[in-house]
């Protein structure tokens, strides 16, 4: 495929724009015409519903076979809804997982959903793996083995949880959970602790070199070997800087639609879409439509990359 000139790309984000300014809240890239006998509005959905029902699924597209936005590359990975293959998640009770990042594609940690069902029990990572769990849908119970138990709801819950660190979430309804697992980098001397919150804990941070929101759900202190950020862009914001770093990234769109630079290609994403992001991979973001866009972020931190 011809990789698009750069006028054809301003032409494609100022078309897109015009796109995106005439959508609903509820629209997307690829929406199917409304039905006249949905009148539900997404004010009455459950924050983060786009993850587990995209605007481009299967059902809408049945006039399309074959057809998907998904696309693997050996620097990069666009993973899309439609894409997604559960099968029964390993360790665990009655719960499906899509594997979205693994080493295979080239990815130095794990990035599953996890679609916990009724009366679901989550197992145990791997020795020396560390895991972080953010609730997407619905709630769940996180326990370890000193007996501390904590509920944690659709409302941005996550947990850390140290490598053979004894934990098992349950879940009596359903949940939906994105899955970080990371095989520990250990630094003499330091030590990780099991860390609970919520998004909203967190406090917004506003640099001179960006634009957008950023919230940092882990210390940025020198035993954690990863960290996770939430960022949010208004319609219009994007990254200032185009980066370009030794850091690997796995991604996963909450809300909202844009445009992401991977490379030298440039892909409309919205929310649903995962992404992954090779050591120095180029990379940019612009968020378009009506709607904030808000993504989740794995990056690798606080390590000598020797």
């Amino acid at each position: 495929m011809q990789t698009p000139t750069l006028p054809s790309l301003l032409l494609l984000l100022l078309s897109l724009s015009s796109i995106t300014a005439a959508l609903s809240d509820d629209g997307g890239f690829c929406s199917a015409p409304p039905s006249p006998f949905e009148t539900e509005t997404a004010s009455s959905k459950p924050l983060y519903w786009r993850v587990t029902n995209p605007t481009l699924s299967p059902s809408h597209l049945q006039d399309l076979p074959g057809f998907t936005r998904s696309v693997y590359e050996r620097d990069h990975a666009l993973i899309t809804p439609e894409s997604h293959v559960f099968s029964p998640l390993p360790e665990w009770t009655n719960t499906l997982g899509a594997y979205l990042m693994t080493p295979a594609m080239g990815s130095h940690f794990v990035m599953y959903l996890a679609k916990m069902q009724e009366n679901s029990r989550s197992g145990l990572p791997p020795n020396d793996v560390e895991r972080f769990l953010f609730v997407v849908q619905g709630s769940a119970t996180l326990s370890n083995a000193y007996g501390a138990h904590h509920q944690m709801t659709a409302m941005d819950s996550y947990a850390y949880l140290p490598p053979n660190f004894e934990h098992s979430l349950e879940c009596g309804a359903s949940a939906t959970l994105a899955v970080f697992e990371h095989r520990y980098d250990s630094l003499e001397s330091h030590v990780t602790e099991q860390i609970v919150g919520s998004t909203d804990q967190q406090q917004a941070r506003y640099l001179s070199i960006i634009v957008f929101e950023l919230r940092k759900l882990l210390p940025p202190s020198l035993q954690y070997d990863f960290n996770i950020h939430i960022m949010d862009f208004q319609p219009g914001e994007f990254l200032n800087v185009k980066e370009v770093h030794y850091n690997q990234h796995g991604l996963l769109l909450l809300e909202g639609q844009g445009i992401y630079r991977l490379g030298d290609s440039w892909y409309p994403v919205q929310s649903g879409d995962a992404i992954w992001m090779a050591p120095f991979v180029p990379q940019w973001y612009a968020a378009l439509g009506k709607t904030r866009t808000r993504y989740l972020l794995y990056k690798d931190v606080n390590r000598n990359p020797l």
